[in-house]
């Protein structure tokens, strides 16, 4: 046996000795138990089968693919660590000793997605295999008009969801929205005022035909379905135009047909769900303008990026995000690019302030933005840190501190946004500045208390080991409007079916992968690094929406672990994978077209 040969096996065992180490740690296993030596074999067998396979592909051993798993190993790592690091030595009170195990622990989970990272980036990266799997072949038979059937193979799938939830879904936000439809209460844009007008839209078409404000209410419910199809259908439309095989048309149709959250969320009036249609729409323009950049697919970017902007509140502070970069990407085309980003960006500003305005739309107000630096003040109040008499002033003069700790919950910020409505919130308003001075003072002082604050309202978009209800929501709110739950299938069977396919995400291994957030965002940053390595860097445009509004989420987040916040999210996760696989013939600087 060579030299080499003797060290790689030994750095294979010591990898392997650290990763069945986190492994342990991550499992809740004693050092004792017998999995920790089936992990360290699985550890150490893996690894020298990766070895030899890097070996065999060296475009996955790079200096470009190994600095880029680094970052994407220590990134993945810390979002695990930073939730259950508690936990690895909750049993410890010597400091040294903690911060070994830590260390340990840190290092095993950075040698474990660091491997990985790079075994996959030896398969993602393989643009000769992948075009053999990926693309059609010369005379290969094709089914005429496939991406429609697909787009009717949906609606078919979801059909029986639409009839067991007549007229649809409908939560205190939906309920608010038609009240603002039905004249009730004054228009809002706390809830996007675009997306009432469309619910609206169809609430009186349907009312004209029917006179029934529960068949008024399934108008809009099966416009949203269809809506949300088309979304599938232009992206599998997209993936044609990459010549892309029709077997892999089917599976991605198959993710949005068959996995149940998407089936619930198409019959529930929520504005989250054509926000993710809108950014399925423009991440497709985006990757469609790398190969050709026609009246069509300008059309659509436009489109797309009009209703990003208008459909969550998020949405416009998202885009604006993305601008700069947009700009960039595309200033070889500045002719045809620039005319259309500032289109979207002027169509914007007409519909949130002038229009709106003229309608007398209400705002949502200040506190409705500043979850995270509220939440962040209040664990320090909580915590009982000392706060100068000016500080405490400045804080009584908004809201009454009698409550705080009473109301704090670490997950869920809208106990104090409404304490903070009760109060002054007009003066909060007036002093912004000396506000903003209270919260950058203490986060200097107290920087633990604002990061476990931030951790705790946040984690459940990027901590990828948790598990939360998704879709679990049925029928209507309670309310004295007229609107009722009327399903039109029942009975036993269709409701144990519903509860099982809801229930399989929190029991089956791998599928339950498609339920985590935290494992959908990881996804993302792979994709996302996976461009560095193919060298397709113009490719990281079309994952910057995506990126940019779960910064937004992030940022003002009202509650730790809300699905829909980030459904736009989920629902392009087949777009990642494949726009990362892709080998587009034109890059977005080209100018061919």
């Amino acid at each position: 046996m060579q030299t080499k040969d003797k060290t790689l096996i030994i750095l294979n065992i010591v990898e392997s000795f650290f990763t069945s180490w986190a492994l342990m740690k991550a499992a809740r296993m004693e050092p004792g138990n017998l999995l920790t030596g089936v992990f360290f074999l699985l550890s150490f067998f893996l690894y020298r089968h990766i070895s030899i396979r890097l070996y065999t592909k060296p475009f996955a051993y790079t200096k470009t693919s190994r600095a880029t798993a680094v970052i994407l190993s220590v990134l993945f790592t810390l979002l695990f660590m930073l939730v259950e690091y508690p936990r690895y030595i909750e049993t410890l009170t010597n400091g040294l000793y903690r911060i070994f195990i830590l260390a340990a622990v840190f290092l095993g989970f950075i040698i474990c997605f660091y491997k990985l990272i790079l075994f996959l980036f030896s398969y993602s990266g393989d643009k000769e295999t992948l075009q053999r799997i990926l693309y059609r072949q010369e005379g290969e038979p094709m089914v005429k008009r496939l991406p429609l059937y697909c787009f009717l193979g949906c609606l078919v799938c979801w059909l029986p969801y639409f009839l067991y939830q007549y007229p649809g879904i409908m939560s205190p936000d939906s309920i608010n929205q038609l009240e603002q439809v039905l004249g009730i209460i004054d228009y809002s844009n706390h809830h996007p005022f675009v997306h009432t007008m469309l619910f609206g839209l169809f609430y009186h078409i349907g009312y004209f035909i029917s006179r029934d404000m529960v068949v008024a209410v399934s108008f809009y419910t099966f416009f949203q379905m269809c809506f949300l199809a088309f979304s599938i259908f232009y992206f599998l439309k997209t993936l044609e135009l990459f010549r892309i095989r029709q077997g892999i048309l089917v599976a991605v149709t198959l993710f949005y047909a068959l996995v149940p959250y998407h089936a619930v969320f198409s019959v529930t009036v929520w504005k989250d769900v054509p926000f993710a249609a809108v950014v399925l729409l423009f991440g497709c323009s985006i990757l469609r303008m790398m190969k050709r950049t026609g009246a069509g697919e300008i059309a659509m970017f436009v489109f797309s990026g009009i209703m990003v902007c208008l459909l969550r509140s998020n949405g416009w502070y998202g885009f604006l995000l993305c601008v700069p970069f947009l700009l960039i990407a595309y200033r070889r085309r500045a002719k045809k690019m620039f005319p259309a980003i500032a289109g979207i960006l002027l169509a914007a500003i007409i519909a949130k302030y002038p229009v709106m305005n003229g309608l007398n739309v209400t705002q949502p107000d200040l506190i409705e933005s500043l979850s995270i630096p509220t939440q962040q003040i209040a664990a320090v109040i909580c915590n009982n840190r000392n706060l100068s008499a000016q500080q405490t002033v400045l804080i009584e003069n908004v809201i009454d501190t009698t409550y705080i700790k009473e109301l704090y919950n670490p997950s869920f910020a809208d106990n104090m946004k409404e304490l903070v409505r009760a109060g002054d919130q007009n003066y909060l308003a007036e002093h912004k500045w000396e506000f903003f001075k209270l919260w950058l003072s203490l986060g200097i002082k107290y920087p633990a208390d604002y990061l476990n604050a931030y951790i705790y309202q946040t984690n459940g978009y990027w901590y990828p080991d948790s598990f939360y209800p998704v879709a679990d929501i049925e029928g209507i709110s309670a309310t004295g409007l007229g609107v009722s739950h009327t399903p039109l299938i029942g009975g036993p069977f269709v409701v144990k079916t519903k509860e099982i396919a809801i229930k399989l995400g929190s029991m089956l291994p791998m599928y339950g992968l498609l339920w985590s957030m935290g494992v959908v965002f990881c996804a993302l940053m792979f994709c996302a690094g996976n461009a560095f390595v193919r060298n397709e860097k113009a490719k990281l445009v079309c994952y910057l929406p995506s990126f940019a509004l779960y910064l937004t989420v992030l940022i003002a987040t009202p509650v730790a672990t809300d699905f829909r916040y980030v459904y736009f999210m989920v629902f392009s996760l087949p777009f990642y994978l494949m726009t990362a696989l892709i080998a587009p013939d034109d890059t977005i600087g080209n100018t061919n077209q």
